[in-house]
């Protein structure tokens, strides 16, 4: 019975001690454009869960691209259960937490159209000011890779004079316009 607790206790001292993989989250920054919006990591072995944090400021609305490739050679190299989101950090601003709601997807990989030992996703979202992550997730080869780009461009406001206020000026010029002929 001795030997069993011994050998427990060491079983769990080693599991303790095993190194657990972290996931990579990385700032893309403020508004991040096409260029600041490029990432890639090369995962390892075994499943992993990648974010990518960016801050959207100004606005009023802002289109949100992302998307993301896995090109491989051999098994090795391939992503299985390949798929990618978009969340917003929630009210407490922690990523990955409950309070985060998807705005894009999640989309599941699919073969890469006229490339092959490809697959990739990509999605889109007109989003308001605030933070959001690109999350990653799958279960890589031991050289798998991605890569992709996350970019955004702000959506301008409403043109002055357009909706409701714009139609009654309209509908008032043609009247006084159709006053004016008649005399």
């Amino acid at each position: 019975m001795i030997r069993l607790l011994l050998a427990a206790a060491v079983l769990a001292a080693l599991l303790l001690a095993l190194p657990a993989e972290a996931a990579l989250i990385k700032p893309l920054g403020i508004n991040p454009a096409s260029s600041a919006g490029t990432f890639n990591n090369a995962p390892g072995g075994g499943v992993f869960e990648d974010q990518y944090t960016f801050t959207l400021s100004g606005g009023p609305q802002f289109l949100s691209i992302a998307s993301a490739t896995n090109t491989y050679a051999g098994l090795s190299d391939f992503i299985a259960s390949f798929s990618a989101a978009v969340y917003t950090t929630g009210a407490d601003g922690i990523v990955n937490n409950a309070d985060d709601i998807a705005v894009i997807g999640p989309v599941a990989a699919t073969p890469c159209i006229g490339v092959s030992n490809c697959q990739g996703m990509a999605g889109s979202a007109l989003l308001n000011p605030g933070a959001y992550y690109l999350e990653l997730t799958g279960f890589a080869g031991g050289t798998a890779g991605y890569g992709g780009n996350l970019a955004v461009a702000a959506v301008p406001g409403p043109v002055v004079g357009a909706g409701l206020p714009g139609i009654l000026m309209a509908l008032g010029g043609l009247l006084a316009w159709r006053r004016m002929r008649r005399t």
